[in-house]
Order: structure tokens, then sequence, then C-alpha cells
């Protein structure tokens, strides 16, 4: 008898892709470029331009900007700047603060009092509202 074997690949499921990016990017650090000339990135050679090899593209090590830290592996998401503040007003990269809005004390979520008045301290109003029904 004749046998047919078929075989493809499959992506994972969504819910693991995210979960994936998610503990990569809680575990980035953050990284310095070097400044030395004997780690700039390897020159083009003229005679084979697109034949450096993948792993000699650039020749530089990532260090970490806290020294006690592990140098990055291959794999490890790392970045160059911290993101800026959501906290405080700042007009100049479009970021509105966070004074002023209202959050909600029971949740731990992005919501959340807690995280969005930024350890400034919050006020907590209750409210009667009376409303017709039909």
């Amino acid at each position: 008898s004749c046998t047919v074997k078929t075989c493809w690949m499959r992506l994972p499921t969504f819910r693991s892709v995210g979960d994936a990016l998610k503990d990569g990017f809680d575990g980035a650090s953050r990284v310095m470029m070097p400044n030395t000339d004997v780690d700039a990135p390897a020159q083009r050679n003229d005679a084979a331009p697109h034949r450096v090899p993948r792993r000699d593209r650039y020749r530089f090590q990532l260090r970490p900007h806290n020294p006690d830290h592990k140098t990055p592996g291959v794999k490890d998401l790392v970045y160059l700047e911290s993101s800026p503040g959501f906290c405080e007003k700042n007009p100049r990269l479009g970021i509105p603060g966070t004074h002023g809005r209202a959050c909600n004390d029971t949740s731990i979520g992005v919501d959340g009092c807690d995280l969005m008045c930024c350890g400034r301290g919050y006020r907590t109003e209750t409210m009667f509202v009376v409303e017709r029904c039909n």
C-alpha cells in the first residue's frame, strides 16, 4: 500500500505568543551602545556587498546599563532609553498626564487608582444618582 504523509508548520495560539512577548518585555534590560572604534559595525566588502555573514553583521557587544546585570543574550529584549513617564504632563511628547482623571479604586488594572495616580494619592467621592426608569 502507499502512504502519504503531509507535514506543515502551524503558528502557536495568539495567547501563547502574547504571553511570550509579555515575559520578554517584563524581563527586558536597559543597555548601552559602545562608542569605541573596535566595537564599530563591520565594514561592507565592496567585492561582495551581499555576502556578509549574518553573525558578523555587527561586531559590537551590548553592555548592560547596570554593571551588576548580566550581558543580554541573542534572544533577550533590550532597550536603549527608558520610556517617558505618563504621570506628569509633557506637551512636547504629547503626554496629557493623569491629574484630574477618574479612576477605579477597586481595580488592579490600568484604570486602578494605585497605578493611575502614581503614588500622589486620590480623593474618593460617593455619588447618589436618581434616574427615572420607564
